[in-house]
């Protein structure tokens, strides 16, 4: 029999007194070109791919040869960029870093930065070092509330970053003698390919040139800026070839050459939820319905951010575009397994608003939910370092 989750049961498992481990969602993914056709796995330093082995089943005789083709850290990002772009409608709480003041920066960076952005959440230094209304952001208030909270007094975390308290976040940039506190990503989710057709495949070619171009003598230009570039050496300038500028016929092979994407028998995710570690947050001020409250709106926002992020086609690079072919969900009970339906984006957003509701009437901090951004700036010294690093070149 399947069962659906609802708001009771929830709020149930995430009570203290519950027995219940977690919510585990399967997924068969296919490439969008089809069965066996490549898939881009991400490629870290050194042109490799996060190779491991793993059971594909407890009766295998050995393990299976694998490529994670999406990390953890990676598709934590993906399920934050989606509660972002949905936030109009969701109403999760938001801090944003203006930066319109630049208007030197290329078009290519971004103008303001969201906390839904921030590499280490809560505990980012672009947050540390920001200014709210002329005051360090630290100094006040609802500065000095987010960095001083931990999982276990959660309250400003569930105004402001409530991501935080799903995906984990590590306070490591106050210094040796101030607050360090770790709090372990309750969600856990990655992509893996499975008995990969081959491992060290590499994207051989040639970038081509009309006219050929090619000429032995040095050149001269700024790495920082192109637009002007001189045949000859000029003294206390850098010399380099046509292919450093953008001319000529660059071949890419041997280890110039990058990784290419790889066939697997199957592609599958893994998302897990863990209730042990939900029961770890909470406000701190004695109130366990409140705190049942709080992470039952964590749980809720976690499965929607999930279906909104992978109940569809998606992509998550070049080369590397996926949609799920079935997906299984499983209640990790306390009396035993069973399946379970989550539903599509609609549902999942009931849920969830619902989950808001009674976190207000559980007294749960919300200050940030349902409202507009809260607009932050940089301090002199990130305005300094953001000048320093993109410079008006036009100037």
């Amino acid at each position: 029999m399947t069962r659906t989750i609802t708001m009771k049961t929830l709020l149930a498992a995430c009570a203290n007194d519950s027995f219940d481990d977690g919510i585990r969602i399967d997924a068969e993914l296919e490439p969008i070109a089809g069965d066996g056709a490549p898939v881009k796995p991400a490629v870290y330093e050194g042109g490799v791919y996060q190779e491991d082995r793993r059971w594909a089943s407890p009766s295998d005789d050995e393990a299976t040869k694998v490529i994670v083709i999406d990390n953890v850290p990676s598709q934590a990002n993906r399920l934050e960029e989606v509660l972002r772009r949905h936030r109009e409608k969701i109403g999760n709480p938001e801090i944003v870093l203006d930066l319109s003041r630049f208007g030197n920066l290329p078009a290519h960076l971004p103008r303001q930065i969201s906390s839904l952005e921030f590499p280490h959440r809560n505990a980012d230094a672009y947050l540390r070092d920001a200014l709210l209304d002329g005051t360090d952001f630290v100094k006040t208030d609802t500065g000095e509330s987010i960095f001083g909270a931990t999982a276990q007094t959660c309250g400003p975390l569930m105004a402001w970053f409530p991501q935080a308290l799903i995906y984990g976040f590590w306070q490591s940039h106050l210094g040796k003698k101030r607050s360090n506190t770790k709090h372990a990503r309750a969600w856990v989710s990655e992509i893996v390919g499975w008995k990969p057709a081959a491992q060290d495949t590499r994207v051989k070619g040639l970038k081509g040139d009309p006219l050929n171009l090619n000429t032995d003598e040095v050149l001269t230009s700024n790495p920082d800026d192109r637009l002007e570039w001189e045949i000859g050496k000029t003294k206390g300038t850098k010399s380099e070839k046509l292919s450093e500028i953008g001319h000529g016929q660059v071949p890419f092979m041997g280890a110039d050459a990058t990784a290419a994407a790889v066939s697997f028998a199957r592609v599958t995710q893994r998302a897990t939820l863990s209730f042990a570690q939900l029961r770890r947050v909470s406000l701190g001020d004695q109130r366990p319905d409140a705190d049942a409250a709080a992470r039952l709106l964590l749980v809720a926002l976690g499965l929607h951010a999930h279906v909104l992020a992978f109940s569809r086609g998606f992509a998550l690079r070049s080369g590397a575009e996926l949609r799920p072919r079935s997906t299984t969900v499983t209640w990790l009970g306390a009396s035993g397994d069973s399946r379970c339906e989550i539903g599509g984006a609609v549902e999942s957003l009931a849920l969830l608003r619902k989950a808001v509701a009674h976190a207000r009437t559980a007294g749960v901090p919300l200050d940030g939910w349902d409202q507009e951004a809260l607009r932050i700036t940089p301090k002199p010294n990130l305005t300094k370092a953001i000048r320093a690093t993109w410079p008006d070149l036009d100037a």
